[in-house]
């Protein structure tokens, strides 16, 4: 049986690399080893509001899910990231309906974003936050919450080209040197390189 590692959202930010992308931050309670996920602008603006408990005026996508489970007495159980295959996160939603278990694949943004309306844990294999996770000095008291557009974003597609001719101690280098500038995106990019060549 996989053993689980419980995490939570450690913070959330704006992508360097990718135009339009934000970094999830999630972590062990009390660890310095942090997983960076790269997500899109709309599950980042998901993600935020029920962090900073914002309400919109109607209910989005997600908020929606959780009334139309609520109603029909479903409840989350727990969110399950159970795979990582070339840099992309793959998760379950357990769900409790009438004392039976239901297992269903979500996009692991969703995942986490319904999670934390449905107030459930979220949970990892060991395995993956061991081969992906990185260390991060992110104090979760300063850890950002909210997306910062000032900081200028770079070309992903460049940067992909410019990382494949580079060694394996190459790429952890530049992986320290984007920890360093608080480049989650970055990092990420390059954990996901780094895993993959040590998973081939």
């Amino acid at each position: 049986m996989e053993t689980k590692v419980k995490i939570e959202v450690v913070g959330l930010t704006s992508g360097q690399t990718q135009q339009g992308s934000y970094t999830l931050i999630m972590g062990e309670k009390d660890s310095k080893v942090k997983l960076p996920i790269i997500i899109g602008n709309y599950e980042a603006q998901t993600i935020a509001f029920e962090m900073e408990g914002l309400r919109p005026t109607r209910p989005m996508t997600h908020d929606l899910f959780k009334s139309f489970a609520e109603a029909f007495h479903i409840k989350l159980s727990e969110v399950y990231i159970n795979e990582l295959n070339e840099g992309i996160f793959y998760s379950q939603l357990i769900f409790d309906m009438n004392g039976s278990p239901i297992t269903i694949d979500a996009r692991t943004s969703d995942a986490i974003s319904l999670a934390l309306r449905f107030k459930s844990p979220i949970y990892i294999k060991k395995t993956i936050l061991d081969n992906a996770g990185i260390v991060l000095d992110v104090d979760d008291n300063d850890a950002p919450t909210r997306p910062n557009d000032e900081l200028p974003p770079m070309s992903a597609t460049l940067f992909k080209d410019n990382y494949n001719h580079l060694t394996t101690p190459e790429l952890e280098d530049l992986l320290k040197e984007a920890l360093g500038d608080e480049d989650y995106d970055k990092a990420a990019l390059l954990r996901d390189e780094i895993t993959k060549r040590k998973m081939s």
